[in-house]
C-alpha cells in the first residue's frame, strides 16, 4: 500500500512518543523507581495542587474512567496516602486530599522528577534547552492544550532547613513592612524551636508553600491543650500574595484541626496586620479580645481570635 503524507506524520508522532516515554522512564514498572504507577502519581499531583477536589472533578480533568479512578483512589486510601470526606453540599460527592504521609511521598516524587528532568536538560547547552522548551510550547499550542486547572503553588510538610527560612523571612519582612525590631525575630525563633523540640505529628503540623521550587509561605498549627489548637506564624511572601496561598494555608489548619478532634482554634495577631485579619474573618474566626501593648519597638493592639469547630 502506498504511504501517504498523513501516514508519515502519524508514524513520526508515534516514534516520538516511543522515544519520550522511554526517555522519561514511563515504561519502567514503577515511575521514578518507586512503587507508584504513572496514573497514581498524576492523581497525587492533582491533589497536591487543588483544594480538595471531588472524584468526579478528577475523573473529568484526567479523562479517566470513573471505575478505574475509584480503584486507584481506594488503593491510595489503603496505603494511607489520601483521605476522603463526604461533600456537605452533595452527599453523593466525596472530597479528596493528601494525608501527611501522602504529602511527604508526593514532595519526594516531585523533587525526584524535577531532578531527573534537570539532569536530562543539563547535558544540553542553554540554547538547545530553549529549543526543546519552545518545541513543547508549539505542540501544546497546535494541539490545543488547555491550561492546567491548578494552583500555581503546592503545599508540603516541613523538612530540615525550613525553620531557618521561617525565622529569617519573618525577621526581614516584618522589619521592612512594619518596622519591627529584632525582638520579633527572636520570638519567632523561640516558637519554631519549641515546635521542633516538642513536635507531636498526630496533633501538630507545619505547612510550607512552594512556587517554582521556592518557598513562598508557611503556617503552623500547634497543640495548646487536648481540645484547643493554636494557629501561628502565617506568612506569605510579597511576590506570591494574591494567589490564595494564605487562605489555603488557614483552610488546611482548620481541616487538620477537625481531623485531629480539636474543638477550637485560637490565634494571636496585631490589628496592623490587615491582610491576615481578613483571611481569619473569611475562615470564620471571631475576634474575642483586644489589648494594647508595646512590643517589637512599637505601640500595638494585640488581638485574640477564635474559631469553634
Amino acid at each position: 500500500m502506498r504511504e501517504t503524507g498523513i501516514d508519515r506524520r502519524v508514524e513520526a508522532i508515534r516514534r516520538f512518543n516511543r522515544f519520550y516515554t522511554q526517555r522519561i522512564g514511563v515504561l519502567r514498572e514503577g515511575l521514578l523507581q518507586t512503587p507508584f504507577s504513572l496514573t497514581e502519581v498524576r492523581v497525587m499531583y492533582e491533589l497536591a495542587h487543588r483544594e480538595e477536589p471531588t472524584a468526579t472533578e478528577l475523573s473529568k480533568e484526567l479523562g479517566l474512567d470513573a471505575g478505574y479512578l475509584s480503584r486507584i483512589l481506594r488503593d491510595l486510601s489503603k496505603r494511607e496516602l489520601i483521605k476522603k470526606r463526604p461533600s456537605k453540599s452533595d452527599g453523593r460527592q466525596t472530597h479528596l486530599h493528601l494525608t501527611r504521609k501522602g504529602e511527604k511521598e508526593f514532595a519526594a516524587l516531585n523533587a525526584r522528577s524535577n531532578d531527573e528532568v534537570a539532569a536530562m536538560l543539563s547535558k544540553l547547552p542553554a540554547s538547545e534547552q530553549q529549543r526543546v522548551v519552545a518545541a513543547i510550547h508549539v505542540i501544546e499550542e497546535v494541539l490545543g492544550a488547555k491550561p492546567e486547572h491548578k494552583a500555581s503553588y503546592l503545599l508540603r510538610p516541613h523538612q530540615p532547613g525550613d525553620m531557618g527560612w521561617i525565622v529569617h523571612r519573618h525577621g526581614v519582612l516584618y522589619a521592612q513592612e512594619y518596622g519591627w525590631d529584632e525582638q520579633f525575630e527572636a520570638l519567632v525563633a523561640r516558637i519554631v524551636a519549641e515546635f521542633i523540640q516538642n513536635f507531636d505529628s498526630r496533633r501538630e503540623r507545619c505547612w510550607i508553600a512552594e512556587k517554582d521550587a521556592e518557598i513562598v509561605g508557611s503556617v503552623f498549627l500547634v497543640k495548646e491543650s487536648k481540645t484547643e489548637a493554636k494557629l501561628r506564624l502565617l506568612l506569605v511572601e510579597p511576590g506570591a500574595r494574591g494567589l490564595g496561598i494564605g487562605k489555603r494555608l488557614v483552610a488546611e489548619c482548620v481541616r487538620f484541626a477537625r481531623q485531629a478532634s480539636y474543638k477550637k482554634i485560637t490565634l494571636w495577631t496585631n490589628s496592623v496586620l490587615d491582610a491576615a485579619r481578613y483571611i481569619y474573618e473569611e475562615a470564620g474566626f471571631q475576634l474575642i479580645k483586644e489589648e494594647k501593648h508595646h512590643s517589637f519597638g512599637h505601640d500595638l493592639v494585640g488581638q485574640t481570635w477564635e474559631l469553634e469547630l
